[in-house]
């Protein structure tokens, strides 16, 4: 497990500034939902925690390691952040079946293959994917893919579960039993999870915390209870009002 802290972060794209400023901590173990409407920074703050964006200005920090810091010229790449990412398009490779795209991450880590067996299996059985590890992603439902995506993110037991809209493309009845799910192997794994969308039944659903963003600034930080009931400013009381699905 891990924390995440962003100390005076800005990413600027060329002139134009897209996080501004912004200064937060994810604590270890905890479900942070970052919320807002699209263009409001949301995924770009995902994107630098995960290092595939350079923030332009401040500190990031995995635990107490810096990761980024452009004033010292530091940067931590990707693979050697210890992170998992589920994203919204499902990124599971079209000619692996189930088992092998989830074990994808621990064969590049070249663990033995038993190991390899019994972390599968058992992520497996988490996300109730059992009996369909042979079967191809075109041979699955959206759902289906969802799951193995989120087991690939598992699997190599992250230090941080990173997640971008991840339920977006399913229906309504599906997404429901997602976010049960998510938020129940959440628990189970006691991992920091990282969460953007604009959704805020499922903010408001499965989160520790609620980061209400708009035009590249947080605007509140809070418990959902504490967010509902003592809205930061009148924006974020009209954002939160009409839930968005």
């Amino acid at each position: 497990m891990s924390s995440v802290t962003f100390e005076n972060v800005i990413k600027n794209y060329d002139a134009l500034p897209v996080v501004k400023n912004i200064s937060f901590e994810v604590k270890d173990g905890t479900f942070v939902s970052f919320l807002g409407p699209s263009g409001c920074g949301k995924t770009t703050c995902l994107r630098m925690i995960a290092g595939l964006e350079n923030n332009t200005a401040g500190v990031i920090r995995l635990d107490d390691q810096v990761v980024s810091c452009p004033d010292k010229k530091l940067f931590v790449p990707t693979e050697k952040r210890q992170l998992g990412m589920v994203f919204q398009s499902y990124a599971i490779w079209p000619h692996m079946t189930v088992f092998e795209n989830i074990a994808f991450p621990l064969r590049i880590r070249k663990l033995e293959k038993n190991q390899i067996n019994e972390q599968v299996n058992r992520i497996v059985k988490t996300v109730e994917l059992e009996g369909l590890e042979g079967r191809r992603p075109n041979q699955l439902s959206g759902g289906q893919q969802q799951r193995v995506a989120l087991a690939r993110g598992l699997v190599a037991r992250p230090k941080v579960l990173l997640l971008d809209e991840p339920l977006s493309n399913l229906d309504a009845k599906l997404r429901e039993k997602m976010r049960s799910d998510i938020r129940r192997i959440q628990q189970e794994f006691k991992i920091t999870c990282v969460y953007v969308t604009h959704d805020q039944i499922e903010a408001f659903t499965m989160s520790d915390q609620i980061a209400v963003m708009k035009d590249g600034h947080v605007l509140q930080m809070d418990t959902p209870n504490n967010i509902r009931d003592n809205p930061a400013d009148e924006w974020v009381a009209e954002f939160i009002k009409t839930p968005v699905h």
